[in-house]
């Protein structure tokens, strides 16, 4: 059923025509569970929407669950062979960005005929991948000895003039510790940036104040995206920064890789729900009015487009991660220290371990600490002699890790 937007209006002539302020629409329609979207040429239809089918619905599904299956059994396996929880507690929790964004992608999608329910799961979601680009640059310093590690590698080298990595113009001046401070301190403001955001969004959404693609002064889209986009692309060029400074020391580790797809699941797909919301904006995407008779806002259709597509994304990212941060090296060196068989309270206290953000809260202060010119952290690994019984010795548990601070000279902050 096809109802137009103009009308002739009663007291004008046949041919002038006047905008309806409400949409027609059709009368014998049951409410319960009518689906009215606008075309692009403004035509109001009564249609069913692929996104609140059954088959995108179980389609999704089954993308999402096939990529839990994947990501749980790689973090069971990683949990197993904890064998250096300095690198694996960034690993684990990296790699529950593929339960996070999938999960609540479906949740999202199952949920879609109410246009609030979609922004509540995404600022999970956004908070969290701040918090994976956060562990992908702590598992990189980690790999190389800590801050005191890269510096006694790089102090003093000049910074190379390239346009790719944004240091052209960088050109002549050398590294110091001040930069490894700015691509922390970089990283780290997305976490917080993120996390605001997220609340702004929902109180926005609260008032009627915010609608995916709506960049009308009035309303919160246009602000925060351009927060975002500022914030993101700050922590993107600081992990650039970082790479290219370091990519010969991280060869061993194939950075290139578990670079690539961290940077596509966040920041590609933060792209590519703003290019859909965009198309709806422009009308390529149908914007709808009604789904399963319930009224939604401006951005449904390109928030629903979006989870359906991340649903998919994210089985293939599975795949992705499970090579970029694969568990064979921590499971040789369990083979050398521990037997086959771990006792259950070792996984669990791993798991307890990698959930703790503490370490963040640690690392945030010492970053923006005014102290921070005095001193910088070197973790080092300690290795666990076992027993004679081939366990680990029981008193070596409290001292994997270390800290040890090393004074350096102020001039080395930029």
């Amino acid at each position: 059923m096809n109802i137009s937007l103009e009308s002739t209006h009663p007291s004008a002539d046949n041919d002038s025509m006047v905008h309806l302020a409400a949409p027609i629409l059709p009368v014998k329609a049951d409410p319960s569970n009518m689906t009215i979207i606008e075309t692009s040429n403004g035509t109001i239809v009564e249609n069913q929407m692929f996104l609140n089918t059954l088959a995108a619905q179980a389609l999704s599904g089954i993308f999402v669950w096939a990529a839990l299956l994947l990501t749980c059994h790689q973090i069971y396996t990683h949990l197993r062979s904890y064998t250096v929880p300095n690198e694996q507690r960034y690993i684990i929790r990296i790699l529950f960005i593929v339960p996070v964004y999938a999960f609540d992608s479906w949740l999202s999608l199952l949920f879609i005929s109410n246009d609030q329910y979609y922004v509540y799961f995404d600022s999970v979601r956004d908070c969290y991948e701040a918090f994976v680009i956060y562990n992908f640059l702590s598992l990189s310093f980690e790999y190389l000895g800590g801050e005191s590690g890269i510096m006694s590698e790089i102090r003093g080298k000049s910074i190379q003039s390239s346009c790719l990595y944004g240091t052209c113009c960088l050109g002549g001046m050398s590294y110091s510790i001040g930069f490894l401070r700015f691509c922390k301190q970089a990283t780290l403001q997305f976490c917080v940036v993120k996390p605001i955001m997220a609340v702004i969004t929902i109180i926005l959404q609260a008032f009627g104040k915010y609608h995916d693609g709506d960049f009308n002064i009035n309303g919160g889209y246009l602000y925060i995206t351009i927060i975002y986009n500022f914030s993101v692309s700050l922590s993107l060029y600081a992990l650039f920064l970082f790479f290219f400074a370091t990519s010969d020391l991280l060869r061993p580790y194939e950075p290139v890789l578990k670079f690539l797809t961290i940077k596509s699941v966040i920041f590609l797909s933060f792209w590519q729900g703003m290019v859909l919301a965009i198309l709806e904006r422009c009308r390529v995407i149908p914007k709808a009015l009604y789904i399963d008779g319930q009224v939604v806002g401006a951005g449904t259709v390109a928030a629903g487009w979006q989870n359906f597509i991340t649903c998919i994304e994210m089985f293939f990212a599975a795949i992705a991660l499970r090579y970029a941060f694969t568990c064979t090296v921590y499971q040789e060196k369990k083979d050398d220290v521990q037997e086959n068989h771990p006792p259950m309270h070792s996984i669990s206290s791993g798991l307890k371990e990698t959930i703790n953000p503490g370490d963040m809260v640690q690392d945030a202060i010492h970053n923006f600490s005014p102290a921070y010119q005095q001193y910088t952290q070197q973790s080092t690994q300690e290795v666990v002699q076992p027993g004679a019984n081939g366990k680990a010795a029981a008193g070596n548990k409290s001292s994997r890790k270390s800290d040890k601070i090393m004074l350096i000279t102020s001039d080395d902050e930029l």
